[in-house]
Parts: structure tokens; sequence; C-alpha cells
């Protein structure tokens, strides 16, 4: 049995819309779209009085602008929004150190041994939206529970709400006390459950259940034979409030990547050569700057049908610079056809691990990299041995032994100097790419 917690879930609210306001308070009050304003880009945060007229995140800009004709769209600035971030945890760290942020605006933290300091869980949590507010200009939703489950669904119902009829400021901090959890919990659609996506959601619904209370009525083992045995033990604990997972203030990025929608499509290979360079190089420094080291490199093409494919390669050893990722991952782009139009690009990082800031020597009998291929939306399956980049012959291997002393003098360059101060001559003709994950402007 888990001892009694009290577990906050941090959520900021319209965050990047919030903090342009910050530096434009001549637009407080009117429809802001933080986003891509091109016809292929995609809406990254809307203010509340651009959620009145329907819009929200992650829709495309075309048809946020004709919801919303009056909007004002601005550019992202993703550094900006990270550096404020990086301030909001710290003040989270002032209560207690065990703070797991889940993203750039959102955290859960254990405040149960905080209490005789600081007060009860909720008083913590009206602390904090106070301290934001003063310290930062910014507000925030906080839900209070007894586990991270609860306290992240509490905090969705602190939130404010948008409708034509107006702005709902919302709870601003909601709690589920220890012995209601089933009260909140049972009445919210079986949606509200992590892991219940559409096609499980769809699933249920043809067996009559629509809300939580409902899921929660049926055995775990029918659950299990119906859901799968991982999948339906998950749902199953979730539907009766259990959550026992801990705090993790030692929860690593999972992955990096960048990713980027091209203006027009892109039917030539040789075309898509300098946007998967600069896509490279963004990644590389951001494994460099986080200090680790990556496992694994993933390509992603979206293809104008909006048919997606992700091919992934696993090299022998972990790669930092963007040279060699680029060996890694232009070798799979060359077994996609372009032919029918390239939408989007996208490169990332996974199984990250800690970096020692020193490239290992490699054995005498290393013998190439493992390739794993994944198709999302198709049933082609590339299950190849290649192991070299056909153009140059060069393994990744060797092309991260070769630069990396480089890269490295190339990170104190951008420190000193800023981004823009050097940079693969390659990549001039591909200034689009690698820019923005939310598209292109016109």
């Amino acid at each position: 049995m888990v001892a009694k917690r009290s577990i906050l879930h941090v959520d900021m609210d319209a965050f990047y819309v919030s903090v342009e306001l910050l530096r434009r308070p001549e637009l407080l009050g009117r429809p802001v779209i933080v986003g891509a304003s091109g016809s292929r880009g995609v809406v990254a945060a809307a203010s509340y009085e651009a959620r009145r007229f329907g819009v929200h995140s992650a829709m495309s800009s075309a048809r946020a602008h004709s919801l919303c004709p009056d909007a004002v769209f601005l550019p992202p600035d993703i550094s900006h929004y990270v550096e404020i971030g990086e301030r909001i945890v710290s003040l989270l760290l002032k209560y207690t150190p065990l703070v797991e942020p889940l993203s750039i605006d959102e955290s859960f933290l254990d405040v149960t041994g905080s209490e005789k300091l600081f007060g009860s869980a909720v008083d913590i949590a009206w602390s904090i939206r106070k301290e934001i507010a003063g310290d930062l200009g910014l507000t925030c939703s906080v839900g209070v529970a007894p586990n991270k489950f609860l306290a992240k669904l509490a905090s969705e119902h602190a939130k404010p709400r948008a409708s034509p009829h107006g702005i709902d400021p919302g709870h601003q901090v909601f709690v589920v006390e220890p012995g209601s959890e089933i009260e909140f919990l049972h009445p919210l659609p079986v949606s509200a459950l992590w892991g219940v996506g559409p096609a499980t959601r769809a699933k249920l619904e043809r067996i009559g259940v629509r809300n939580v209370g409902q899921l929660a009525q049926f055995d775990e083992s029918l659950l299990r034979h119906s859901l799968g045995e991982a999948h339906g033990k998950h749902l199953y604990a979730l539907a009766h409030a259990i959550d026992d997972r801990p705090v993790d203030p030692n929860r690593g990025t999972k992955s990096i990547g960048n990713e980027e929608t091209f203006s027009h499509d892109v039917t030539v290979l040789e075309d898509l050569r300098p946007h998967l360079i600069r896509l490279c190089e963004s990644v590389a420094q951001r494994v460099r700057a986080a200090e680790v080291v990556a496992g694994t490199m993933t390509l992603k093409v979206k293809f104008s049908s909006f048919q997606s494919i992700t091919r992934s390669v696993t090299p022998q050893r972990p790669l930092t610079t963007s040279q060699a990722m680029f060996a890694a991952v232009w070798s799979l782009l060359q077994e996609v056809d372009p032919s029918q139009g390239v939408r989007l690009l996208g490169v990332h990082a996974s199984k990250l691990s800690a970096s020692d800031q020193r490239f290992e020597q490699q054995s005498l009998f290393d013998t190439g990299m493992v390739l794993n291929s994944e198709t999302t939306t198709t049933n082609a399956v590339d299950n190849g041995s290649q192991t070299t980049d056909p153009v140059s012959g060069e393994r990744p291997e060797d092309v991260e032994q070769q630069w990396f002393d480089a890269s490295h003098a190339v990170d104190s360059i951008v420190e000193r100097f800023g981004k823009d101060a050097i940079g693969p001559a390659s990549t001039l003709g591909a200034k689009e790419a690698g820019k923005s994950p939310f598209g292109p402007e016109e």
C-alpha cells in the first residue's frame, strides 16, 4: 500500500501566447495565435479570445484564419519559451526537490514532505500561482490530488474555459480530496483515461462503455482479454483511481527532434538533402547541449497525400554530431521515393543516454549498425542490412569520430557569437527547414 501523497500538477495557461503578450501588451484582449500563418502552418497556441471562435492548438492555420479572420498571428520563439519554462521550474523547486517537468509548460510536484514547511498542498498550489503571477506575469492552473493521474485531470478542471458567450476564468486550483477520487473520476468520459485513444474508445463504446464508471464495472481479466494484457491492466487500475507512479525528478528527455513542413511539395531527392542537413544540425546541437548521446536516429517523411512513414537506424556507437546523424538518415531517405511530393521532413534522436563528452575509440571488430524500419501508413517494411552511406561509403560511427572534436569547437563559437555565426555551407539554400516545427510562413 502506497502512503497518502500530495501531488500537484502545474499547467501554464495558454503559455506561448501569454509569454508573447508580455512583450506585446497592446494585444491584450484580442484574439492572438502563436504559429505559422502560412497556408501549411499549424497553430501552436491560441489565446482564450481566439478559442472563443473554435481555434485550438494543432489546428491548421488556414482553418484558424477562416474561423477567426481578425486574429493576430505571431511567430513562435521557442528558445524564449524554454528560458521562461526553466525559470518556472526554478520557482517550483523552492517548494520541493520532487519536480518532474512533463514539457516546457507543465510539471508534477510531490509536496508530501513540504506541507509542514509551506502549509497544505492546497496552500502550496495557491502560493505557486501567486508567485508565478508576481514574478513572471503569467497564470497557471493547478490540480491537487493523491496521485499523478488525478492531479493532471484536476488541473484540466482548474483551467479557464472559452465559449462563444465569453471566457470563464475557471477554478484556478482544483482539488480531488482523498476519499473522493471515485466520485470525481467515474462520471468522466472514458477518453479521460491515459491510453484511451480513438481506436480504444470506439472499441469500448461498442460494448456500451462511455464513462469511466462503466469501465470500472468490468472485471480486470475481461479487460485484459479484450484490450491486451498490459493495456487492460493499465486501464483497470486507472478506472479505479490507482496510480502509484512516483514523481521522478530525474525523468530524462526521451527524444530530441525537429521537423518542418515545406511551403511547396518537394519531389526531387537531392532537393531534400540540404533540408535534411539543416534538421540534423539542429538536432545534434540540442543533443550536445543536453549532454546526451543518441542511440537511435529516426527519419520521418510525410507525403502530399498526408501518408507518413518513419524509418529508424541504430548505429553501433551513439551519435552527437550532425555529420554522423546525416550519414545515418540520408541512407534511409535514399530508399524513399519522393516523386509523389514530400510535404514534411523530420529527424528525431532517441534512446538518449548520458554523454561523457569524449569519443570512445571504436573496437577493431565493430561491424556496422543495426537497421530497423517502421512504416506508419504503408505495409512495406525494410529489414535491410545496409551499413554505410551508399554515396560516401562511410559509416555513421566513422563520421562521428572524424567530426567529434570539430563539432564541440563549433558549439563554443555558437555559444560566444550566436547561432548565426557559423553553420554548414550546404544549407544556405535551405533556409526554410528546421526553423519552426509549426510550418512555414507564406
